[in-house]
């Protein structure tokens, strides 16, 4: 699992190391120099004879530093400085008047070139004056050495930065991100490598908001602990793959690579075990892993039955939207529950067996309820009237039977429900943990507008944390944002998974979901309903599962949802093997 902790933690972890004289920006830069020169030899391998490839050598590649005021800047240049030392050809772009001096003296030390954009430090010389803006000219002449560069690092500005990138800084990175797009695709041959330095300058550290202009990463060196922005949309989308360089904090469980899989990349001096500083505190967002995911999920056992694996109720589709029925169903069936039991009208239902015959249409016990797939929502005074064949009044019923409402003459008392497009217009003011909202991003905030907030979609889409955190305040509710990448919001805090495919973005995918979650909390109804956190934890693994299975279905291509349904048994079975 991947935690990642707030700014205000790290330095916390970092100021008794630095009041004891550890060399923290030493370690993170020779860690980052090391993932740099790994990641260079990589991409610069041979082929052999026999048709493998071994890594190619560093000497002779060429780097372009951008470099920023401040520790930041310091660990770019330090990391440059290791890089010239093993023969590649490094120059540094300042940004900032005041470089690191440290940093540039060992820059230069080491035989790396310097070009100075803002300001005269000590004897370089000085090639744009304004500190405002700069120079087309500059940015050209700039642009066309990244363009010929085999890795770029990206260290304009550090974590304790806030707010979009200004001056000269936002100019060179809109600048080159124009030449970089024009060019090929990122991480492919004759593109540069992009590494940003502990995080993407530019993005909202801690809550993955991107309010001005980003240099997209190919991969994210961050130092001692992964930062909140890396995993939350939208700024995951440009930190690429990931490693978390040990140089001594204690902030919880070892990380991992937040994107990519790779392990921590291990203490950067290398002096024997590094002197460490415990911080007790709570990650602001986490990330589940596949190794996390095989071990929430519950596989039957010789004694179970069909009633003991988890059965599943699902209130969804209607005469006009069958579909969503059939998509919803389809996936629970296919996730592997005890049995699926559908309500809903007549024809929507001869085509729920139509699709799957192992779905029982009738009335009886459940472990968990999925309602509302393609059901509309409850139309406003002023609307139209729907035809919802009778949903509507089904999702009260089993809402009301799901949190306990109805206590007389309800076959299985209080169960774990997923709520769903029409019928988030129903979930009451206040709801138990153990209801899990799926809105996208209109739903969420029309969920919110009708509790008092001013929010609109975009204001979603651009802080999806703060308005998932705000619907569970609101509703009390587990909250499951459902977008480019999931955020799940519950009573222990939040998760980020972004494992899916941008193809997933497909009519239909949101049913998919929803049946996947619906077995996956039937299988632990009874703790859900009495460990107030899990639905969360479940709600993440679903989502795991869910964007592997659009992966799988068509790897690197279009998918529709009722692929991504089909694929799920294979995820979940190679889940399971590998842990």
């Amino acid at each position: 699992m991947i935690e990642a902790w707030s700014v205000a933690d790290v330095r916390a972890a970092e100021e008794p190391l630095l009041a004891a004289g550890v060399p923290l920006m030493e370690r993170a830069s020779f860690a980052l120099a090391t993932v740099i020169a790994r990641d260079l030899a990589r991409r610069r391998s041979v082929a052999l004879p026999d048709g493998g490839r071994r890594d190619g050598r560093v000497t002779g590649a060429r780097a372009v530093l951008l470099v920023g005021s401040g520790n930041n800047g310091g660990d770019t240049l330090h990391a440059g400085a290791y890089l010239a030392r093993r023969g590649v050809d490094v120059l540094a772009v300042l940004t900032g008047e005041h470089a690191h001096v440290g940093g540039l003296q060992a820059l230069r030390a080491a035989g790396g070139r310097v070009e100075v954009l803002v300001g005269s430090p000590d004897d370089a010389s000085r090639t744009e004056r304004s500190h405002d803006h700069l120079d087309p000219h500059v940015a050209d002449r700039v642009a066309a050495q990244v363009a010929r560069a085999d890795v770029v690092l990206d260290g304009l500005v550090g974590i304790g930065a806030r707010g979009a990138l200004r001056g000269v800084a936002a100019d060179l990175v809109r600048r080159l991100g124009a030449v970089l797009d024009d060019g090929p695709g990122p991480g492919e041959p004759g593109r540069p490598w992009v590494v940003a330095v502990d995080a993407p300058s530019g993005i909202g550290v801690d809550d993955g908001t991107v309010p001005g202009p980003v240099l997209r990463a190919d991969r994210t060196v961050t130092f001692g602990a992964a930062k909140p922005g890396l995993l939350l949309p939208p700024a995951t989308h440009l930190a690429g793959h990931g490693a978390v360089v040990d140089i001594g904090l204690r902030l919880g469980a070892p990380a991992r690579d937040h994107a990519s899989g790779d392990a921590r990349a291990g203490a950067a001096a290398g002096n024997g075990a590094p002197a460490r500083a415990d911080v007790s505190a709570t990650p602001v967002v986490r990330r589940l892993e596949p190794a996390d995911v095989a071990a929430l999920w519950s596989v039957p056992g010789a004694t179970d039955h069909k009633y003991t694996r988890g059965v599943v109720g699902v209130v969804a589709g209607t005469p006009t939207f069958p579909g969503a029925a059939v998509l919803t169903a389809t996936a629970a069936v296919r996730t592997g529950p005890g049995m699926v039991r559908y309500r809903g009208p007549d024809d929507v239902t001869r085509a729920v067996l139509a699709a799957r015959p192992e779905v029982v249409p009738a009335a009886g016990r459940v472990q968990s309820w999925v309602l509302g797939p393609g059901v509309p929502p409850v139309p406003g005074p002023d609307d139209d009237p729907v035809d919802d064949g009778g949903q509507h009044e089904r999702v009260r019923y089993a809402l009301s039977a799901a949190t306990g409402e109805l206590s007389a003459g309800v076959v299985g008392g209080r169960v774990p429900v997923v709520v769903d497009a029409g019928a988030l217009s129903l979930v009451p003011d206040r709801c138990p943990p153990w209801v899990v909202l799926t809105p996208h991003a209109g739903e969420l905030a029309t969920l919110l507008r009708e509790r008092g907030d001013d929010v609109t979609r975009t204001d979603v889409e651009a802080e999806p944390l703060r308005w998932a955190r705000r619907a569970h305040e609101a509703t009390g509710a587990t909250v499951l944002l459902k977008g480019s990448a999931t955020v799940v919001v519950g009573p222990d805090g939040a998760w980020s998974q972004a494992d899916a495919p941008a193809w997933l973005a497909t009519a239909g995918a949101g049913d998919v979901l929803a049946g996947i979650l619906g077995t996956v909390l039937a299988a632990h109804a009874e703790r859900v309903v009495h460990e107030p956190g899990l639905a969360a934890r479940l709600a993440a693994a679903a989502a795991v599962v869910h964007g592997l299975a659009a992966e799988r279905a068509n790897p690197g291509g279009p998918v529709a949802a009722l692929d991504v349904a089909d694929a799920v048994p294979a995820v979940v079975a190679a889940l399971l093997a590998a842990r």
